[in-house]
């Protein structure tokens, strides 16, 4: 059992990525087994998780391609694997509604984030992506741009 700890709710590694390359329709939250180095090393803030997604085996969903470094005060022995496949814990609706999505064509299951919940248990948000095209990015950067741009000139004006 994972003691609440003063990082509860706090960010372990996030795919800021994600919604420059990715449409994201629809988020939802999945447990993930991790073994206890891997949890040592999350709370330390290490892990990456831009290259990472998610993937079906065997009728269940694993987290694949994240990297959570190994935990530098454990006993060599006791080490995981950097890169090694982490199986991800939904409801059984969940997982249907996931595994129907992944087998349409274009869509994508993406992390989001990784994170402790507030009792302290590691969570991953997950994300439903479909690929943006180049002129897409190209149109949210645009849109972006004068959002600022007129915050900027709202702020001089008054």
């Amino acid at each position: 059992m994972a003691s609440a700890g003063s990082d509860t709710g706090r960010t372990a590694a996030q795919n800021r990525r994600a919604r420059h390359d990715y449409f994201i329709d629809a988020t939802m939250e999945a447990g993930i087994v991790l073994t206890g180095t891997e949890v040592k090393s999350l709370r330390s803030g290490q892990a990456s998780i831009n290259e990472a997604y998610a993937g079906e085996k065997d009728g269940e969903l694993f987290l694949l391609n994240a990297h959570i470094p190994e935990y530098t005060q454990a006993h060599k022995l006791l080490q995981h694997e950097v890169r090694r496949p982490r199986k991800l814990l939904l409801h059984r609706r969940e997982l249907g509604k996931l595994l129907g999505a992944i087998r349409r064509e274009g869509v994508t299951i993406v992390p989001l984030s990784v994170y402790f919940n507030p009792r302290g248990v590691a969570k991953v948000q997950l994300g439903l992506a479909r690929g943006k095209r180049k002129a897409d990015k190209r149109e949210a950067e645009k849109t972006r741009d004068w959002q600022v741009e007129k915050a900027r000139l709202m702020r001089n004006r008054g």
